[in-house]
């Protein structure tokens, strides 16, 4: 993936097919402490960067449902999501072959509910962070930008 002069990521779509591109939907998941905003990352299996719990649309389930559903198995969180997405973000996704171009629809969640035990529980770590930390960690121009803009009183 090569970069534009803006530092946003710029994915070579010439040629591509409707289905060359794949969608996920994300949740941006977080919390309020002490008044300060904190967001949950987990780490991906594979490579372990840090990231947002994302994956495929699922039959019979509205966007914002499934990237909650991602929240609940990868990183153990459960909440309220918000029926209207953040924005996108592009990346290449690993696949056995290569790579994939992938546009990821994010939606927030507020974490009511922090379990000790879930699906994903042995395959990935996460961790809060404040705002600026969680930016840092976060490779990603188009989602670190996100969350340094991210404002629950406005969702």
């Amino acid at each position: 993936m090569t970069l534009h002069k803006s530092g946003q990521p710029r994915m070579n779509l010439d040629g591509a097919h409707k289905t060359d591109v794949r969608t996920q939907f994300a949740a941006l998941c977080y919390r309020l402490h002490n008044g300060k905003v904190e967001f949950c990352l987990i780490t991906s299996r594979n490579a372990g960067r840090w990231i947002i719990p994302k994956g495929w649309p699922m039959d019979g389930t509205t966007p914002a449902k499934a990237a909650a559903t991602e929240a609940f198995e990868e990183a153990g969180l459960e909440g309220k999501v918000h029926g209207q997405s953040l924005g996108v973000f592009t990346y290449e996704k690993e696949i056995t072959d290569g790579s994939t171009p992938c546009l990821a629809i994010v939606y927030a969640l507020r974490v009511k509910t922090v379990l000790s035990d879930w699906p994903e529980r042995k395959q990935r770590r996460r961790k809060w962070f404040g705002r600026k930390k969680a930016a840092a960690r976060i490779s990603n121009p188009e989602l670190r930008q996100m969350i340094l803009k991210f404002d629950p009183t406005q969702l």
